[in-house]
C-alpha cells in the first residue's frame, strides 16, 4: 500500500466510482493508491514525458496493478479513447492556465460528462473561466497549504448549460468565497501586499493602464477581505 501527500488525499476524496483517469500522472501514485482503497475500478495514468512515463510503468509493475491501470504515453486527453467510458479525470499539481488548455485542447475527450478534479498550483481563476465556457459547474472548492504552498482543488460536473461566474466568483472560486477560511485569507492578505507593493513602483503616467487594472484588483480583493484601503 501507497500513502499519499495530503493534498493528492484530498482530490481522491473526490472521486466517484468508475474508471480515472489521471493526466499528467508522474509516477501514478495517485491511481496506484485510488485502487488501493477502492476507491475505483481501473485507471487511465497518462503522463507526456518519458522519464514520468517509465517510472509510472515500474510503479503499476511492482504494485502488481498492470491488469487495473494502463499507463499511457500521450500529451493531454489524448490519451483517452472518445469510446472509452471513463467516470472520473484528475489533472493535479499544475498551474490553472495550463490545466484551463488542457480541458480546451482535450474537450472533445469529455463528451461522456466526466467528474473533474483538478487541482492548481497558481491562476485558478483561468481554469473556472475554461470550465465555464465547456458546461461544466463547480461543485466544491478547497484551498489548503502543504510545505508552505498554497494549492486549490475544484471539481466539478458536467451539465447541458453552462454557469454563469461573474468576475469575483472567477477569481476567487464560487464555493471558496461560501466559506472563507484562514488559508482563503492567508493567500488574498499576500496577493494583496504584493500589488499595494507593484503599485508603489510604477509610474503614473507611463504605466497608466496597468495600474488601473492593479487599483482594480487592489479594490477587489480589498472588498472580499472586508478590509479598508
Amino acid at each position: 500500500m501507497i500513502t499519499l501527500n495530503q493534498r493528492l488525499t484530498s482530490v481522491c476524496n473526490y472521486l466517484v466510482p468508475g474508471k480515472l483517469a489521471d493526466i499528467g500522472s508522474d509516477h501514478a501514485y495517485l491511481p496506484i493508491y485510488a485502487i488501493q482503497n477502492n476507491l475505483i475500478s481501473s485507471a487511465i495514468a497518462g503522463e507526456v514525458i518519458k522519464g514520468p512515463y517509465e517510472a509510472a510503468r515500474k510503479n503499476v509493475l511492482v504494485n502488481q496493478l498492470n491488469d487495473v491501470i494502463d499507463v499511457r504515453l500521450g500529451d493531454g486527453l489524448s490519451v483517452i479513447s472518445k469510446s472509452e467510458s471513463i467516470q472520473n479525470i484528475t489533472i493535479c499539481g499544475m498551474g490553472g492556465p495550463l490545466i484551463a488548455k488542457i480541458l480546451n485542447e482535450g474537450k472533445e475527450h469529455l463528451v461522456q460528462g466526466p467528474r473533474l478534479v483538478l487541482q492548481s498550483n497558481i491562476q485558478t481563476e483561468a481554469l473556472r473561466y475554461t470550465l465555464m465556457s465547456i458546461n461544466y459547474h463547480i461543485v466544491d472548492e478547497i484551498i489548503m497549504e502543504e510545505k508552505g504552498h498554497i494549492y486549490e482543488i475544484v471539481v466539478a460536473e458536467y451539465n447541458t448549460t453552462s454557469e454563469n461566474l461573474n468576475n469575483k466568483e472567477l477569481k476567487f472560486g464560487p464555493k471558496l468565497l461560501q466559506k472563507k477560511n484562514e488559508i482563503f485569507y492567508k493567500k488574498w492578505n499576500h496577493e494583496l501586499e504584493a500589488l499595494k507593493h507593484i503599485r508603489n513602483q510604477l509610474n503614473s503616467e507611463s504605466h497608466h493602464e496597468r495600474l488601473k487594472e492593479i487599483e482594480n484588483d487592489i479594490s477587489l480583493i480589498t472588498e472580499v477581505l472586508n478590509y479598508e484601503d
